[in-house]
């Protein structure tokens, strides 16, 4: 299926989400020649009752002035989207939601489940709550985008896949397609002596499926050598120049708690590069 509707979530508090995430998300949808929508939402922050108790001067000042920030932040940076995607000559569109902090997770499935990728933006420092309800909450594919400042613009040059034959690898790669069209160079990469793979043979048939999408692949293979899984795709990206990686994503939500595999975890946490999820 063409990628033809993109969302792009943009983070109000409690820092904006920088610019070179819209630039990059902007840059996708050009490639893709995609429609292109963006949604942001003025918190309302929440302070548990028991740190309402005298201790902190004028609370509800300092909530007011959260709330202000934030709807400040969604504004300017809807603003600046509008700017640049006009720049860029693409189909696109606004959403300014209001909620309480709690609430943004689930708001922003509810849109993802009804786009073909979503674009969610990685902050530096704190967690990565909002990409994690997207990837297992919305059905869909998952572009996370670093907000750490990177050595050049988004491109498709090189895009990873990293391959083991599982269910969501398959569903990754399926849902990559489109963007592995537009690549320069896929390199499939199957790391092994980490885990028993289903079969020794599935990255040569993978190559032949991916060859009658028009797509050309590099095989390669990597020892583990004792090294966690996330720490080998790492270690890979940077020595490939890779301008994208593409994953299954492995876990599960319990509660509102994501029990995360091992690789996704790490790489999550931390995103070295634009990695595509499917669950």
């Amino acid at each position: 299926m063409a990628i033809k509707d993109i969302l792009l979530t943009l983070t109000s508090y409690p820092e904006p989400t920088p610019v070179t995430v819209t630039e990059d998300a902007v840059a996708i949808a050009s490639a893709l020649g995609a429609h292109l929508a963006a949604v942001a939402c003025e918190v309302h922050v929440q302070i548990p009752g028991h740190f309402l108790s005298g201790t902190i001067a004028n609370v509800p000042g300092i909530i007011a002035g959260e709330a202000e920030k934030s709807r400040i932040n969604a504004r300017d940076m809807l603003a600046a989207f509008g700017a640049a995607a006009e720049k860029a000559g693409i189909r696109y569109e606004t959403f300014l939601e209001k909620c309480p902090t709690f609430a943004v997770p689930d708001l922003l499935v509810e849109y993802a489940r009804l786009r073909d990728l979503t674009i969610v933006p990685v902050p530096e420092g704190y967690d990565q709550w909002y990409a994690e309800a997207v990837i297992f909450g919305s059905g869909r594919p998952t572009l996370v985008l670093p907000e750490s400042p990177r050595p050049r613009p988004f491109e498709l040059g090189t895009v990873v896949v990293a391959w083991d034959f599982s269910r969501a690898a398959a569903r990754a790669i399926s849902d990559s397609i489109p963007l592995l069209e537009k690549a320069r160079k896929v390199r499939v990469v199957t790391v092994t002596n980490e885990k028993a793979l289903d079969t020794k043979h599935s990255a040569e048939e993978l190559a032949k499926n991916l060859a009658r999408h028009g797509i050309d692949v590099v095989l390669d293979r990597i020892d583990a050598k004792g090294k966690a899984i996330g720490e080998v795709l790492e270690a890979c990206v940077v020595s490939q120049h890779a301008d994208m990686l593409v994953m299954g994503a492995y876990g599960h939500a319990r509660w509102r708690e994501f029990i995360l595999g091992g690789a996704t975890k790490s790489l999550l946490s931390k995103p070295p590069l634009p990695i595509l999820f499917s669950h």
